[in-house]
C-alpha cells in the first residue's frame, strides 16, 4: 500500500481527469445519472449475497450536539407530550430538522448538490437549474431507492491498523491491491464504500475537523473507479481527501464523481459495525439498500442506508 507523500495535481492536470471520466449524454433519464445502471438483475445478484440475514445500520445517530465535526447541530424537539385531555389515547410527537450537508448527518448526496465551473452532470447550467425553491434537475426525488450490490473496501483491516490517519491517501493502487486482500471485486453497477477508520478514531481520540484533515480517495483513484462503471460510492468520511491534493478545488472526487460521472455519494456512513460483520462472515460483499426521503427539488437527502449480509 502507498505511504508516500501526496503527489499535488495541477488545475490543468485535473480538468483533464474530469474529461476522462464524463459520461454526459449517456443515460434517460439524465439526472438518474449512473444509477441508470442498476438494473432489476443488479438487484437479483445483490439479493443473492444474503446468506445469514445480518442486516446492519450505517447511518449516524441523530446529533445535536455541537462539536469540531458538527458545527451546525441537527435539532430535535417535541410538539406534543399528550397534554390533550380527550379523546383518548394521549400521543406524543416531535420535529427534526438538519443542515445535513455537512459532517456530522449520514446523508446521501444527488446530482445537483455539486457543479463544476458552473455546471452540473450533464453540463446543466447550475444557476439556471437550482434556485432558491430547489433542483429543477438531479434532484433527489429523481433517484428513488437503490438496491445493489455493496463491496466494503476496509483499508484499515487490509493495512493491519485501527484507522487511515487524517490526510492519508487512497490511491488506485491501493484499491487494487484491496480487492485482492479482501477477495472482492468493484465491478458495474455496484456501491463502493470506503471505511477509513474515521469514527474509531474519533471516539478513541476525540473528534477533530475533518473538514481540515481527513482520509479519502485520492483523484488518481477515480478513473479507475469510472473504468469499474460503479452506480454509488460512499464511505465514513465525504470520498474525498483533505487537504485536497488539487489547486483551487477544495472536493475534487465531489466534482468528478457527482459532476462529471453522474455518481451519487453517501457520506458519513459508520462503517464499524459492518467491519466486524463482514470480518465476521469472511466477505466483503453484500446486499445495500438505500431509500433517500422523496424530497422534490432536494439536493440530497439523509439516510440510513442498510448492509444485508
Amino acid at each position: 500500500m502507498s505511504s508516500s507523500p501526496e503527489r499535488r495535481v495541477s488545475r490543468r492536470e485535473f480538468d483533464a481527469i474530469f474529461t476522462a471520466v464524463r459520461t454526459w449524454g449517456r443515460w434517460t433519464p439524465a439526472d438518474r445519472g449512473a444509477w441508470n445502471r442498476v438494473t432489476a438483475d443488479h438487484v437479483r445478484r445483490a439479493a443473492a449475497l444474503v446468506r445469514s440475514g445480518t442486516a446492519v445500520p450505517l447511518g449516524l445517530p441523530w446529533d445535536t450536539r455541537t462539536g469540531p465535526d458538527n458545527r451546525k447541530p441537527a435539532l430535535h424537539h417535541m410538539t406534543d407530550l399528550g397534554d390533550v385531555e380527550a379523546p383518548e389515547p394521549s400521543t406524543y410527537k416531535d420535529f427534526l430538522a438538519a443542515d445535513y450537508h455537512g459532517k456530522a448527518v449520514s446523508h446521501l448526496d444527488a446530482l445537483s448538490h455539486v457543479a463544476y465551473e458552473g455546471r452540473l452532470y450533464e453540463g446543466r447550467r447550475a444557476r439556471e437549474a437550482v434556485d432558491a425553491g430547489g433542483a429543477r434537475f438531479g434532484s433527489v426525488a429523481a433517484l428513488g431507492p437503490l438496491v445493489t450490490k455493496g463491496v466494503l473496501l476496509d483499508l484499515p483491516a487490509v493495512l493491519g491498523v485501527d484507522w487511515l490517519e487524517p490526510g492519508r491517501a487512497v490511491h488506485a493502487q491501493d484499491v487494487l491491491t484491496a480487492e485482492r486482500a479482501l477477495g472482492v471485486t468493484v465491478d458495474a453497477g455496484c456501491a463502493v464504500l470506503l471505511r477509513s477508520g474515521r469514527f474509531r478514531r474519533s471516539r478513541e481520540l476525540g473528534p477533530w475537523n475533518s473538514d481540515a484533515a481527513s482520509a479519502g480517495f485520492h483523484v488518481d483513484a477515480v478513473p479507475l473507479l469510472a473504468e469499474r462503471a460503479v452506480a454509488l460510492l460512499g464511505g465514513d468520511g465525504d470520498s474525498d481527501l483533505r487537504p485536497s491534493p488539487v489547486e483551487g478545488v477544495h472536493s475534487p472526487v465531489h466534482a468528478l464523481a457527482v459532476a462529471a460521472m453522474g455518481v451519487p455519494l453517501l457520506d458519513n456512513l459508520d462503517l464499524e459495525a459492518l467491519s466486524a460483520a463482514c470480518a465476521e462472515a469472511g466477505r466483503h460483499e453484500f446486499m445495500l439498500v438505500v431509500a433517500p426521503l422523496d424530497v422534490p427539488g432536494g439536493t440530497g437527502s439523509p439516510v440510513n442506508p442498510v448492509a444485508v449480509l
